[in-house]
């Protein structure tokens, strides 16, 4: 599995543990930006992460910014992308295995560093549980068709 990472300044620390956390565990990433803690803009960054996602480069995309709402609604932007900002490990299990997210996204002034790490593995260890949950993420990706030119 390869994860694609991005941040903006403020989830710019947050997405340094979480690239440890990754080479802990053996898994490849990504990482598109930023590079420290200056100003930034996050479209720039949840769109990097959701094109390497959307185009094969990257398995999974992971994005935080301050509050993780900005970069998530930059990177659902990107047809083909479902990305799930999640606060606690049961709704990042289930945007998983009911939802089929191929992106997280984390508020790093919303949720703690170890918080966050639990997150983050029990997303990467939840997989789609498919049939009724197909039908349902294939009706997400009609709207998509219809609204996205």
């Amino acid at each position: 599995m390869k994860i694609g990472l991005g941040s903006d300044h403020g989830g710019y620390d947050l997405k340094e543990k979480i690239k440890s956390f990754l080479e802990e565990k053996g898994i490849e990433y990504v990482d598109f930006g930023t590079n420290s803690t200056e100003s930034v803009d996050y479209p720039d960054f949840g769109k990097k992460v959701a094109e390497a996602v959307v185009k094969g480069d990257c398995d999974r995309g992971i994005v935080c910014c301050g509050t993780g709402i900005g970069i998530s609604i930059a990177a659902n932007k990107v047809r083909g992308i479902r990305c799930a900002l999640c606060g606690d490990t049961y709704s990042a299990k289930m945007s998983r295995e009911h939802n089929n997210a191929n992106m997280l996204s984390l508020g790093a002034r919303v949720v703690g560093i170890d918080l966050a790490l639990e997150i983050v593995n029990a997303w990467i260890n939840a997989e789609f549980q498919g049939e009724r949950h197909e039908r349902r993420v294939n009706k997400i990706g009609d709207i998509e068709k219809t609204y996205m030119l």
